[in-house]
């Protein structure tokens, strides 16, 4: 969503330089992501041909964790005592592993049982605090932007830095924040999924409402307007980004970490369901709040 959203903002830039019509303008904004993940796509389906690449994969495979090499043991020998030919090369480390844990006595290991189909009420009882999170964080970014921030101009007079405020000051500097809130969860996760802080984070979100509301929006009819200079919209954008994008892998991270391992498809496909939620919900409240204006 990220890049289609980078693309989206470089294309606008490129059009307000060149100072083509509308049309040209909006053909621009859909071909440039096409083309955007159209080379993904290529990139995606080469990876694996190149040797590079090829390399770091069987690596990365070879240094599977013992707990993975143990499970691999135990699924061999079920096959083993069901009639299934196991050959060496098949067995590989894991079978060397079992052995050495229990290098004197014979390996009986019964047959794994196959978990049950899980529940989705069962999962959603687990996972909807954050779910909750999620449609909340969705709700309060599609309410206001690019509703309410698309409104907002510059309070210096007129010249280039008017002409380039919102491109540059809204669509850019949120699509770039956002993907820097996204990566910081690479990092670290905070809150974890046992804390009572991240639904407190998520509500504090509903803030930027109001304060976005209050920038320097010359077409308004009720609200004053309170935030003229414009650092406050800037500063509250650069919040308001990396709070949406931190906040949202966050709450895709920690769901499948709040279930048993077979249930995660489960989860993964409800958390994807209250994702278009929030859209559809904050999709709604934007003509709400442009109302209000």
């Amino acid at each position: 969503m990220w890049e289609c959203g980078a693309c989206l903002s470089s294309a606008a830039e490129v059009s307000a330089i060149g100072g083509v019509d509308a049309q040209t303008s909006a053909l621009g904004y859909f071909i440039t992501p096409c083309v955007g993940i159209l080379l993904s796509i290529l990139c995606y389906l080469s990876l694996p041909h190149l040797e590079f690449a090829r390399y770091y994969l069987a690596k990365k495979l070879s240094q599977a964790p013992a707990q993975e090499l143990e499970t691999k043991a135990e699924l061999l020998q079920a096959d083993e005592k069901n009639g299934i030919p196991i050959s060496p090369q098949k067995a590989g480390p894991a079978l060397d592993l079992d052995l050495e844990k229990e290098p004197e006595s014979e390996l009986e290991l019964e047959e794994p049982q196959k978990p049950g189909k899980p529940s989705v009420f069962v999962v959603f009882r687990k996972i909807w605090l954050t779910a909750l999170c999620l449609v909340l964080v969705f709700t309060v970014t599609l309410s206001v932007f690019p509703a309410i921030t698309a409104m907002v101009t510059s309070s210096t007079s007129p010249g280039k830095w008017s002409q380039f405020f919102n491109p540059i000051c809204c669509f850019l500097l949120f699509n770039i924040m956002d993907w820097l809130g996204r990566s910081l969860t690479s990092y670290f996760l905070w809150p974890d999924e046992d804390s009572r802080l991240l639904p407190l984070l998520v509500c504090l979100r509903f803030l930027f409402v109001p304060l976005f509301m209050l920038c320097h929006v010359p077409t308004r009819a009720r609200l004053p307007t309170i935030f003229w200079q414009d650092a406050y919209f800037i500063t509250f954008m650069l919040l308001f980004a990396v709070s949406n994008g931190y906040l949202v892998s966050l709450t895709m991270c920690l769901a499948p970490r709040q279930v048993l391992p077979h249930e995660r498809e489960v989860a993964g496909a409800l958390m994807t369901f209250f994702l278009a939620l929030g859209l559809s919900c904050g999709a709604s409240l934007s003509f709400l709040f442009k109302a209000l204006l």
